[in-house]
């Protein structure tokens, strides 16, 4: 039996200049993108303030998951990629707000850069779908 696999659109699709899907769902999962701190049309938010563009890339996470019929309180896996590892407190702070028991697995990477270089924050998901 195979799973049936559907793309994860908005409108507007911030990603689709990209050539990039929003999300994928695969059977009783969704897996996201990586999500960044751009609004609604690919422009980056509030270069240089990570609480704000963490709390932009969660939305993210959230419209697409809602997309695919999961939402954040279905969240089963989240990996987060940040450019310095001293926002890890401030990061906290924004998930606490954004989601809630039973917690996900969550992974917190710091790399040397993401696709953009004002971008401080990027995070990608997996939710099961309700």
């Amino acid at each position: 039996m195979t799973s049936s696999l559907t793309r994860v659109t908005a409108s507007p699709d911030w990603y689709a200049p990209t050539r990039i899907s929003l999300g994928m769902r695969v059977g009783d999962l969704v897996f996201t993108s990586g999500q960044a701190p751009v609004d609604d049309h690919g422009a980056t938010v509030a270069p240089g303030d990570f609480a704000a563009q963490a709390r932009q890339a969660m939305a993210h996470v959230g419209a697409v998951l809602e997309g695919g019929g999961s939402g954040l309180e279905r969240l089963v896996k989240v990996t987060v990629f940040v450019t310095d590892i001293a926002h890890q407190e401030l990061y906290e702070a924004v998930r606490d707000e954004s989601y809630s028991a039973p917690f996900p697995a969550e992974s917190f990477v710091q790399v040397a850069a993401l696709a953009d270089p004002a971008w401080l924050i990027e995070i990608e998901a997996v939710g099961a779908v309700r």
